[in-house]
């Protein structure tokens, strides 16, 4: 019998927890747990990761942190918002790098949505734009740490029909 995997959660570091958390309850996400309790994180108070989870993580022993975990409707995957105290830390990935550079969110009315997430103080890298055939429209906005967060609304009755594969 085979083990397949599933979703679990996405990982954003951030630079103040409070902060993130404000900016996420923006895109509709609740706090499902004020802590991550396999890391012994929570997020009202800095506690130090036991050494196997930084172990595990590869960050240095005594690394200290607040996290929780916010939810998008009652679905998987879940997002792990994670504050470290005193490590040094790098911008986030753009665009034209490699590996995960963005979160991408569904929009039933992107241009509303766009309006009222302007409107609330969220920085856009880019406004609804229109992709190849109308296909979908796409903006991108930045996370108070610029971790980049695609929004996206598909016109999947516009989308080719390809018959499907059979074995």
């Amino acid at each position: 019998m085979s083990h397949r995997l599933r979703w679990g959660h996405i990982n954003i570091n951030v630079a103040d927890l409070d902060v993130s958390i404000g900016f996420y309850e923006k895109l509709g996400f609740e706090v499902l747990m004020p802590s991550i309790p396999y890391l012994d994180l929570e997020a009202q108070q800095p506690n130090t990761l036991p050494e196997s989870a930084a172990r595990a993580l590869d960050v240095p022993t005594q690394a200290s942190g607040r996290a929780c975990i916010m939810q998008l409707g009652k679905g998987l995957p879940k997002l792990d918002l994670t504050e470290f105290a005193g490590l040094e830390q790098r911008a986030p990935l753009q665009n034209t790098d490699l590996g995960l550079v963005r979160l991408c969110l569904a929009s039933q009315d992107l241009q509303a949505d766009f309006k009222r997430l302007q409107a609330e103080g969220v920085a856009f890298i880019s406004p609804p734009v229109q992709c190849h055939q109308r296909l979908a429209d796409v903006a991108v906005c930045k996370d108070p740490d610029g971790t980049l967060i695609e929004l996206l609304q598909v016109y999947l009755d516009r989308w080719p029909r390809t018959p499907r594969k059979t074995n």
